[in-house]
Formats: structure tokens, sequence, C-alpha cells
């Protein structure tokens, strides 16, 4: 999509009033949230089987009256992103959507000169797409983000005017729906883990910027309550031990001494992502059985066995031995 077709897009997007209790649970409350009358191309799709989180809450809130960019820092996996996406699409907002690395830079969030058809041609970048016209700019993995280009975000989290000198010192003043939200692994001080590799420390002044969120992974009853839905053919009983079996490997991933006799740190965890994706390969090799094969400690190493360590691999496979008894 060209520059100018996002932007005939955008410009025709409208601000509206929902109601919050409507939007998010099926009855009005009387309590309005500002987005938009409708859709457009970059708002995000919305997930049929998507079970909101408790942490929903405070992004909704956050979006009604924000005072303060908003920083959401949790474990991998646990669906920060997921969550942005899915209240965005409720509320029908634009996600300008970027991941940081060590080599981003500012010009790759406020936009940069570019060739077209021969002549230098200014192409805006999402943060000053979303400053314009309204809409969540979402910049995930911000503690990967070199602290020194960071900084150079701080009059726009301070609520001020882009400036954009290489467009001739064009002037973007925030929309009044724009929003800044930020993802992380860590809470901006660095990890201490050795598990997040690449992420660094952030500037407190610009950490102090901002109003944080930390979501951790989802309750056992919404992850049941979603593969009852996502994979209906499975067993009842089976579907439930697989989520008892995922919220026990993030307790060890997590340190978390509650483990039991497995409690050592691992390196590896489920999100939710890969629980789906054991649960949909489980169905799929249920033909297994009949040759002695067991598909849900096959489907395992396939869903997330393969990516750990041997010593590791080889504690998932004795806590799923001990978990699934019966072959299923």
């Amino acid at each position: 999509m060209s520059e100018t077709d996002a932007e005939t897009i955008l410009a025709g997007l409208t601000p509206a009033d929902l109601d919050a209790g409507l939007i998010f649970s099926g009855q009005a409350s009387g309590r309005l949230i500002r987005g938009f009358a409708a859709p457009c191309a970059y708002t995000p799709n919305p997930d049929p089987f998507y079970v909101f989180p408790e942490a929903m809450r405070e992004l909704v809130v956050w979006l009604m009256a924000p005072a303060d960019p908003l920083y959401v820092f949790g474990p991998t996996g646990s669906g920060k992103s997921s969550l942005i996406r899915q209240v965005a699409a409720k509320l029908n907002y634009p996600v300008f959507e970027i991941t940081a690395h060590g080599r981003l830079e500012f010009a790759d969030l406020a936009g940069h000169l570019s060739l077209d058809q021969g002549s230098m041609r200014f192409q805006h970048g999402p943060l000053a797409l979303a400053m314009r016209y309204g809409g969540l700019f979402l910049l995930n993995e911000i503690d990967l983000l070199d602290p020194a280009v960071a900084v150079g975000l701080n009059g726009v989290l301070d609520g001020a005017p882009l400036c954009l000198p290489e467009n001739g010192g064009e002037i973007i003043a925030p929309h009044p729906l724009f929003r800044f939200v930020a993802t992380a692994n860590t809470n901006g001080a660095a990890d201490e883990t050795g598990l997040y590799q690449g992420t660094l420390r952030q500037n407190l002044a610009f950490m102090d910027r901002f109003t944080l969120c930390e979501i951790g992974y989802p309750s056992p009853e919404t992850e049941r309550s979603l593969l009852d839905r996502r994979a209906p053919a499975l067993p009842e009983s089976l579907r439930a031990t697989m989520v008892d079996y995922a919220h026990q490997v993030r307790r060890l991933f997590l340190g978390d001494p509650t483990g039991g006799s497995l409690a050592e740190r691992i390196e590896v965890t489920f999100s939710t992502r890969t629980l789906l994706r054991w649960a949909d390969l489980t169905q799929r090799f249920q033909p297994l059985a009949r040759t002695g094969i067991q598909p849900v400690t096959y489907a395992l190493d396939r869903a997330l066995g393969y990516r750990a360590t041997p010593p590791t691999r080889a504690l998932l496979q004795e806590l799923a031995q001990r978990l699934f008894a019966v072959p299923a």
C-alpha cells in the first residue's frame, strides 16, 4: 500500500463514543469510551476465539483517560501484544505496529526520505501516521531499543508535537485519539535471569514517562475455556491436564518453587499460542495411538520440546509422563 493510499484511508476515520460495557460484555453500561465508528485496513482482525484476560480492564481504563503512555510488560508468551490488538479491534482503532531491535533508528519510527520515481520524497513512518490520524502506536520489545534512541521519544511521550526536520520542519500535533503503547519482557530495568538476550536497561527519565501494566500468563480457567472452543475433539479431561501441564512448565520457567520436585529453572515456556499448537497437533496425531505412540507427548516435542536443550526436553517428557499416565 502506497503512502497516498494509506493516508486516504486514514483521513476517512471517524471518531465515535462507544459504550464500553456493550463492546466488551454485550451489556450496556453507560460508560463511554472513545474509539472509531468503523474499522479500516490498519485495524486488527478480531479473533472470534479470543478470551480476554483480567488485564483487559487496566487497558480499557487507560484508554478512557490516558494521562501517560502505557508500558505493558510480562513474561514471553503471556499475550501482551494480542491483548492490545484485540482491544483495538473491539474499538476499531488502527494499530501502527513495529518491533524494536538494536539497530532501530528514530527515522524508522517517524519517517525518512526515500527515492520515488527518480526523485526524493519523504515517507511518513508509523509514529507520524498514528499521531496525525489517531490510533495506537504499538512498539513491541521496547527493551531491545538502544536507550540513546529511546530518549528521542521523550517529547512525544510528554504530548509534544512531532517535528520532522527532513520534511522541511513539518510539525505533527498529536491527534486526540493518538495512543502510545510499548510492550516488553522486562520492566525496563534489564534482565537478571539471562533468558531475554539483547534486552537493555532503559534510561530512568524515559521510563518515568510511562504508566506500567504487568501481564502474567492467562488463568487456567481462561485457557481451559479457550481449548474447549479450539480443540473440542479432545476429551475434556485431557484438555484440562494439558492446561495444568502448561502452567507447571511456566512455573519452572519463572523459577517458582511451587513447581514441585522439578523446581529448577528452564529456558523454554508455554505461550497460549504454543498450547493451542500442542492441542491441534495432538488431535492430528491421534492415529499414532494405534501404533503404540502416545499422541499427546509426541505432539509435545513438535510444539515445544524440540526448542529446548536436551536436559530440558528430557525434563519436559518426564513431567508429561507423570501427568498423562493414560495414553491419549
